[in-house]
């Protein structure tokens, strides 16, 4: 049996575990184990299980991770969220559409400190949702903004699929943070656009605000300035290469804790259980990467990757119908399991590939992350779109419904990505 069919085996075997709901670390750990011992035998099968996970785990590249998840859980605690949303609601509420589109604005800036989608979710459907049911929005249109805008906290940086994907495939998390930035700040103005559509073809769906006076606009921003100034600190300083991505992050931790302590928002209790969800979250994903490191010896040691990017090479497939496949594929994935995950899994397999065909790695990265969002939400088994049923009461179907329109507008951001490489690789350029 050769060890391109070993590794193809291996991969089957992974997804029959995953199927039985076997934990994601045990799956990969007992998948690599069997297939390197079929393929290199018990004493070399077992000195790799025993160097191989240290050696990845002791990288200095993770404690990236540790930092931004703390600076995220500290300000989700904070409740500044809510501050966020008022200060966007007082500036554009009253435009037609105007409290989805403070949402999608709102989400933006959340999405600039918290680095996952379901968190977008759990602050802005208790916090945009029931102003938007009072104004007497269209239930689609609320949970369709509130869903979409969520996903930017995937793409938007500090992002933790950058951070994942970079450590996966040493690549600089740094420039992967720079290269999530224009696309997207484009993602939030594509759903401004469809939200000023949807709303001019039908007034209905999202009716003006109450007006607000320049006093009002003004007093809203003393609450989010500071989350500004801090967003800009940390991203500045990886900009400039003042700091690396580590220390930026602690730097907004410690930033972080100072604006919550300074605007008494912090308490001992919230800061306990910041703390505690912070070593939760990056426990699990240093073990799962732990174990991933260990598939991805597998996968080397198959030579399953290469040989897929050889036969692709030499079926003459055009690039972007490689792209599309590709893409095609974490959409659907994406519907099933939660985004890091499929980040973890896939990358062994598909960035050989990917690299293989000339593609670019950053913008490969980009567009990786941007299918992992479109996961998340897709029908039949968007798993943040259940999220947002769960907390509103509304209809999954009616949630799907209202996403549909910004799906179209993820359409052409994909587009454009695509045909304009440089939207994702001009700023890392530039570093």
């Amino acid at each position: 049996m050769s060890p391109e069919l070993i590794g193809l085996l291996g991969v089957v075997l992974l997804l029959v575990l995953f199927v039985f709901r076997m934990w994601v670390g045990a799956a990969l750990i007992i998948t690599a184990t069997i297939g390197m011992i079929i393929i290199m035998g018990w004493d070399r099968t077992l000195s790799v299980l025993g160097t191989a996970p240290y050696v990845f785990i002791s990288k200095e590249s993770f404690t990236v991770m540790p930092m931004f998840i703390l600076m995220g859980n500290i300000i989700a605690e904070s409740g500044i969220a809510a501050d966020l949303y008022n200060a966007a609601h007082k500036w554009i509420g009253q435009l037609r559409g105007g409290l989805a589109m403070a949402t999608t604005v709102a989400g933006a800036m959340f999405a600039a400190i918290v680095g996952t989608a379901s968190a977008g979710v759990l602050v802005f459907g208790k916090v945009a949702y029931p102003e938007m049911k009072k104004f007497r929005y269209d239930d689609a249109l609320s949970t369709g903004s509130i869903v979409a805008s969520s996903t930017m906290g995937i793409l938007i940086p500090p992002s933790v699929g950058f951070i994942i994907y970079g450590v996966l495939t040493e690549q600089s998390v740094g420039k992967l943070f720079m290269a999530g930035v224009i696309p997207g700040l484009l993602q939030m103005v594509i759903y401004i656009i469809v939200i000023y559509i949807l709303c001019r073809i039908n007034p209905a769906k999202g009716p003006a605000g109450p007006k607000t006076t320049l006093k009002e606009k003004v007093i809203s921003i003393k609450n989010v300035w500071m989350m500004a100034v801090l967003f800009i600190l940390v991203m500045g300083t990886i900009y400039t290469g003042v700091c690396t991505p580590t220390e930026a992050g602690a730097i907004g931790a410690f930033g972080a804790i100072v604006i919550t302590l300074a605007t008494r928002r912090l308490t001992l209790k919230k800061f306990g259980t910041a703390m505690l969800d912070s070593g939760l979250l990056t426990g699990m994903l240093l073990f799962v990467l732990m174990c991933a490191s260990t598939f991805n010896k597998f996968m080397a040691v198959s030579e399953l990757p290469f040989w897929l990017g050889n036969t692709i090479n030499g079926l003459n497939m055009s690039p972007v119908v490689v792209m599309i496949m590709i893409m095609l594929m974490y959409v659907i994935g994406g519907t099933a399991l939660p985004g890091m995950l499929l980040i973890i899994l896939t990358v062994p397999i598909i960035y050989p590939v990917a690299i293989t065909m000339g593609f670019d790695p950053i913008w490969f990265g980009v567009m990786m992350v941007i299918m992992v969002e479109l996961g998340d939400i897709s029908p039949p088994e968007g798993m943040v779109v259940f999220l947002m049923s769960g907390l509103s009461g509304v209809k999954v179907t009616t949630v799907f419904r209202g996403l549909f329109p910004f799906l179209a507008g993820d359409l052409v951001r994909i587009v454009l990505i695509f045909a304009l490489p440089q939207l994702a690789l001009w700023l890392p350029s530039m570093m």
